[in-house]
């Protein structure tokens, strides 16, 4: 579903005068325009379905940990519309020989941040995406981030990371989960 350029713009706009400020002035006369564009592109993940990011390839004999790791992504709060970032690391071991690319990767973790969410959300989507599409043996997301929520308000803390995990299958057990942390801390 496409964002509605004019509500955003008519937001904004109340925005601006419900703050104090006079959404003609010089400097604030365009912003409800292009906080619309930017919108339209940071939000662009909602009511996507990020399995179809995620190409399945057949691999013979496959069946090692794959480690694709400090994905970049950027995101909102869903608390407070304030921006999240940091980085994401997806290993996995293929099923029944279905490998996806590298690309795929980095292309889904693009589409689930383009929303408002939380990060324990967007860890649990990630790996459950995968396990849906890929069906792997065994799936570990971990996403590293700092939040403006926490940085900008609030306790006014910079540099905190908050880090989240899921895993899946196989890398629930201690010996796979070990070598996938591993692998993932380079």
């Amino acid at each position: 579903m496409p964002i509605d350029r004019e509500k955003v713009q008519k937001a904004v706009r109340l925005l601006l005068e419900a703050i104090g400020e006079d959404p003609d002035r010089e400097g604030l006369a365009r912003t409800p325009e292009r906080v619309a564009r930017m919108y339209e592109d940071i939000f662009s993940g909602i009511g996507v379905e990020p399995g179809e990011k995620v190409s399945l390839f057949t691999s013979e004999n496959h069946d090692e940990m794959i480690v694709v790791r400090d994905i970049p992504f950027y995101s909102m709060c869903e608390h407070h519309l304030l921006p999240f970032f940091g980085h994401v690391s997806i290993g996995y071991i293929p099923g029944n020989n279905q490998v996806t690319g590298f690309s795929s990767m980095v292309r889904l973790v693009e589409s689930v941040a383009k929303r408002p969410q939380v990060q324990e959300k967007m860890t649990t989507d990630l790996a459950d995406t995968l396990v849906n599409r890929l069906k792997p043996l065994g799936v570990i997301v971990i996403i590293r981030a700092r939040h403006f929520c926490i940085e900008m308000q609030g306790v006014k803390r910079e540099n905190i990371e908050t880090v989240t995990s899921a895993q899946r299958g196989y890398l629930r057990k201690q010996i796979t989960r070990l070598e996938a942390f591993n692998l993932i801390k380079g």
